[in-house]
């Protein structure tokens, strides 16, 4: 039986201009209290449309309801001050005023149930929800408690196998953790960082997936990849640990990197969320470019692992943009489903 691509987006799409500020990373909201939720809301039911009408086969609630990919998380635990703030190196590129570990990390309760039985009474299609892997929520921090990486890698792991768990007796399919710290951290990463990341999803029962990118198009990613030579070799640190792990699949970036497209093969029998859309600009790619991406990729992966997908979030961008760029990856994966 022939095999159409699966396609899905990496977590972030554009939020309306009515709900917050666009194109930034951390968009203040434009609303509050009840408004603000009903805002959300609405957002997402507009997200999950735009993606249905491209023709993308995995939905994700567009990160409509948060603010930010990493803190919206934190914010809702117990354990840190967001009052109190310092300013640290995030992964090694940026400076930034970040919250304190005050004290022990805990869960009060679950953070985003509401939002997953929301995105699951939308669509008849397989869900995604993105939530921020240890790695990446430890180098957003300032730690004045555990002092320690690897002790607060690991509390968030175990407050994160909790909220998992909700999740999937909400309805979602897919869990995604994002963990740009992977492609930073090498040495925490092979001690302890997908040790973490397996914690996470002990005794989980859905499909588990790890985003590994190279950042949002923003200007210090740009010029950190810019410093990063004629070949991006990062992943080669990196996938050999996650194709001994029990995650199932990785994503990796693809069009206009630099990243050799032969290190999909160091992921044996993982699903390869292939990066087909670049968010570092606005063209907008045309099928016949997302169809070639793929296609190189099936050289070192099978049609049964590979998911059409974009390199990194999308929330910066313009909305016209963004769905335009949706319709190009659905389009490009069903032209390559048809050649094949």
């Amino acid at each position: 039986m022939k095999k159409n691509i699966h396609t899905t987006i990496s977590g972030s799409l554009p939020k309306p201009s009515w709900l917050a500020e666009t194109g930034k990373l951390w968009g203040q909201w434009k609303l509050s209290g009840t408004e603000l939720d009903q805002a959300k809301a609405d957002a997402m039911k507009i997200v999950v449309s735009d993606q249905i009408n491209a023709g993308i086969s995995i939905i994700t609630d567009g990160e409509q309801t948060r603010q930010h990919f990493v803190t919206t998380f934190i914010e809702n635990l117990s354990g840190v001050d967001f009052k109190r703030k310092k300013t640290v190196r995030i992964r090694d590129r940026y400076d930034a005023a970040v919250p304190m570990v005050v004290d022990k990390i805990n869960r009060k309760k679950s953070v985003f149930v509401k939002d997953v039985r929301l995105l699951r009474s939308l669509t008849s299609k397989p869900i995604k929800f993105t939530l921020p892997g240890p790695m990446t929520m430890i180098d957003t921090l300032y730690d004045d408690y555990y002092k320690s990486r690897e002790k607060l890698a690991w509390r968030f792991a175990e407050v994160l196998n909790e909220e998992v768990k909700e999740l999937v007796k909400a309805g979602v399919d897919i869990i995604q953790f994002d963990e740009p710290a992977f492609n930073v951290f090498f040495d925490e990463v092979h001690d302890w960082g997908v040790q973490t990341l397996e914690r996470a999803i002990k005794n989980v029962r859905c499909t588990t997936a790890v985003h590994i990118c190279y950042g949002y198009g923003i200007e210090a990613n740009i010029k950190w990849k810019n410093s990063l030579g004629k070949e991006w070799r990062q992943y080669e640190k990196v996938f050999p640990l996650l194709s001994k792990s029990k995650i199932d699949q990785v994503s990796l970036e693809c069009i206009n990197s630099r990243v050799p497209m032969e290190l999909i093969s160091l992921l044996q029998k993982k699903d390869i969320m292939v990066g087909a859309i670049d968010v570092a600009t606005n063209k907008i790619e045309t099928p016949r470019q997302v169809a070639n991406i793929l296609k190189q990729a099936l050289k070192y992966t099978s049609i049964k692992h590979l998911i059409g997908c974009t390199n990194c979030g999308m929330v910066t961008m313009p909305r016209e943009i963004a769905n335009a760029k949706l319709k190009a990856l659905a389009d490009g994966a069903a032209l390559l489903s048809r050649e094949l």
